[in-house]
């Protein structure tokens, strides 16, 4: 088993993160609690100013060209929209980085197979940030699942809503259902077969499908339904796992016991919970996997294969996908 964190050495590393906006401020954030973070680049001036105020021994760009060609950092962590990933991937391999890219790797599957053959080439890390794949409560699942204690496994199901005013992808799917593809295709351990349905909804005028039902199967039929939405008013973040014998349930808007175990024929009630999965940030973990890839020459857990399955499923959900204005 690859382990957590090396910290011999912990100063070996060095690392910028491009893209410091809503959710890259928590990747500056944990590159620098562990003592890794080297560079950060932002294209927005209050952004990098804030930065450079509250990270002042960390160099601050807004040049991306000063990451690649900076001798001293050799991971770059992508988490700018989608539609920039493949770029400033291609870009950080060919400067010689190890690469850390948020989800999707890239909005293409032949832009994925590409980043991954230069990678294979250039004999660099290239990692995919599938967020739940190291959430605690989620390999919890996962090894409850392989034991066969929920019995035979029929259906899982993951709704991922809330409010997003900023909206920066192409749509819902590109945006939130890499997290609920990845998740459900590593506790079932194989990909969908098939997408059945999609439905998207355009909320608002900017005509991007901000609200979206998947419906897929995996093998044996297993009946896999995703809801993904820009615009709930209230934030939901679910996934129940139902089997023969018991259903399961991750709540990640709790703050602890997100786990709970139901009776198949009775779920008003948990019967039981599973609060000893490690309480660790599922960011930490992720990064520390970095650090520990690039020191140790590991293959990541999400490594470019991983978001290419990803990738492709959001392919068959776009081209299956019936749009419908509200």
């Amino acid at each position: 088993m690859t382990p957590l964190f090396d910290m011999d050495n912990a100063q070996q590393e060095k690392i910028a993160v491009i893209g410091c906006g809503n959710w890259g401020k928590n990747l500056v954030r944990n590159f620098d609690n562990l003592g890794f973070l080297y560079r950060v680049c932002d294209l927005n001036p209050e952004t990098l100013n804030a930065l450079q105020k509250q990270y002042k021994h960390v160099q601050a760009s807004n040049r991306f060209d000063d990451v690649f060609n900076d001798p001293q950092v050799n991971g770059v962590v992508i988490a700018t929209p989608s539609f920039t990933h493949y770029e400033l991937a291609k870009k950080a391999l060919l400067a010689g980085k190890h690469v850390y890219v948020e989800k999707p790797v890239a909005t293409s599957s032949e832009q994925t197979l590409e980043l991954n053959a230069l990678a294979r080439e250039l004999d660099k890390v290239l990692m995919v940030g599938h967020l739940l794949l190291y959430h605690p409560a989620v390999n919890r699942l996962r090894q409850l699942i392989r034991e066969g204690y929920l019995g035979q496994i029929k259906n899982i199901s993951s709704d991922r809503l809330n409010t997003n005013k900023f909206r920066p992808d192409k749509s819902v799917i590109w945006d939130l259902a890499p997290h609920d593809v990845s998740m459900m295709s590593y506790l079932m351990d194989q990909e969908p077969e098939d997408i059945v349905s999609v439905i998207g909804y355009q909320n608002r005028e900017d005509g991007l499908v901000d609200d979206a039902h998947i419906d897929m199967v995996f093998p044996n039929d297993v009946a896999g339904h995703i809801h993904i939405s820009w615009v709930h008013p209230i934030k939901q973040v679910k996934l129940v796992v139902r089997g023969t014998e018991r259903a399961a349930m991750i709540d990640d808007t709790l703050g602890e016991n997100k786990l709970h175990i139901f009776n198949k024929d009775d779920v008003s009630s948990p019967i039981e919970e599973f609060p000893d999965y490690l309480d660790i940030e599922p960011l930490k973990l992720e990064c520390q996997h970095f650090i520990n890839c690039i020191r140790h020459g590991y293959d990541p857990k999400t490594n470019g294969m991983n978001g290419y399955h990803v990738v492709r499923v959001l392919e068959m959900a776009e081209r299956k996908m019936e749009m419908i204005s509200v």
